[in-house]
């Protein structure tokens, strides 16, 4: 049954990705704003959804360390495992997107997460550091998405030039989509999550090796069935800035939330190696962001194959 429920779960993902993808971008360009912000903002936070749902429960029923090892898990996933695998598929032509303040943003965000762990245990104190700079991201989001808005409605740029765009969409169908999204990425990995976690336990995987790697994935798989879906209808904004939002969300907004139920201990193998690793992978997306270059198949072979390794190392 495990089995049936993993593929049943995937099932889900992938179809809620799409129709994420699809209500994104036309509300996006509906309403005049970017599909990139449309991303670092309504997209991330649904994706991020099975994150937060997890780290609730792991503080309320007092595993906090599964908290933070999915967190941490899930950004280096998203980086290595969302960007690899649909570079792989189709490539992703980010030279035109423009992502250096949102991905400086995540950057900033990472190392305050670190500075946080490092004073562990993580307390509501903490959190509430990092819920006032998330909002303060989200602020900025908001003034930066109106002004755009204003400058295409002068603009008058015609939607049906843009792929994937249905200018006689209802606005019923576009909010359909959405809520279908949000709802079936969470209720699609909590299936996976806990029968892959199951499966894992029967084979003698520790707990925190199924953290970082097994529901980390699993809370991931949200983020790489919209990557997978973006990247397919050649929305590269949407991709990128899906993995960079749902990072910058992961480490402000769901630690932030969790630490109010909770002190939130940070395990040393964590602090020693693998929080290392989320900052290392955050930083091989240099060359894309400032350096213009495309995530070209080549690069998404390398990037899994660099989270492939990881995996193996921390399972064995």
């Amino acid at each position: 049954m495990d089995f049936l429920f993993a593929i049943l779960g995937l099932t889900i993902l992938v179809l809620a990705g799409d129709v994420l993808v699809r209500g994104a971008v036309n509300v996006s360009l509906r309403l005049g704003v970017p599909a990139l912000i449309v991303s670092l903002t309504i997209v991330a936070i649904g994706t991020s959804a099975p994150e937060l749902l997890i780290a609730i429960n792991a503080v309320l029923e007092d595993a906090p360390g599964l908290a933070i090892g999915n967190v941490v898990g899930s950004n280096t996933a998203n980086v290595l495992l969302v960007l690899g695998v649909p570079a792989m598929l189709a490539g992703l032509t980010t030279c035109d997107c423009d992502t250096r303040q949102s991905y400086v943003q995540m950057i900033a965000a990472t190392f305050l997460f670190i500075a946080m762990s490092l004073l562990q245990p993580i307390t509501w104190v903490h959190g509430s550091v990092m819920l006032g700079v998330y909002g303060a991201i989200m602020l900025q989001a908001f003034y930066k998405a109106r002004a755009h808005r204003r400058a295409e409605a002068e603009a008058c740029v015609d939607l049906e030039e843009i792929e994937g765009v249905d200018p006689n969409m209802p606005w019923w169908r576009i909010g359909m989509f959405l809520l279908l999204g949000i709802i079936g990425l969470p209720l699609g990995a909590e299936l996976l999550v806990d029968s892959a976690t199951s499966i894992a336990r029967s084979y003698s995987v520790s707990e925190t090796a199924i953290g970082l790697t097994l529901v980390a994935v699993g809370t991931s798989l949200p983020e790489l069935a919209t990557t997978i879906a973006a990247a397919l209808r050649r929305q590269a904004d949407v991709a990128i800035g899906n993995v960079i939002g749902s990072n910058i969300a992961n480490l402000l907004a769901i630690v932030g939330i969790a630490s109010f139920l909770g002190e939130i201990p940070v395990s040393q193998q964590i602090l020693n190696f693998d929080i290392w690793v989320m900052l290392g992978s955050s930083l091989l997306l240099i060359p894309f962001v400032f350096g213009k270059m495309n995530i070209t198949r080549g690069w998404g072979v390398i990037l899994t194959v660099l989270y492939a390794t990881y995996v193996t190392y921390v399972l064995f």
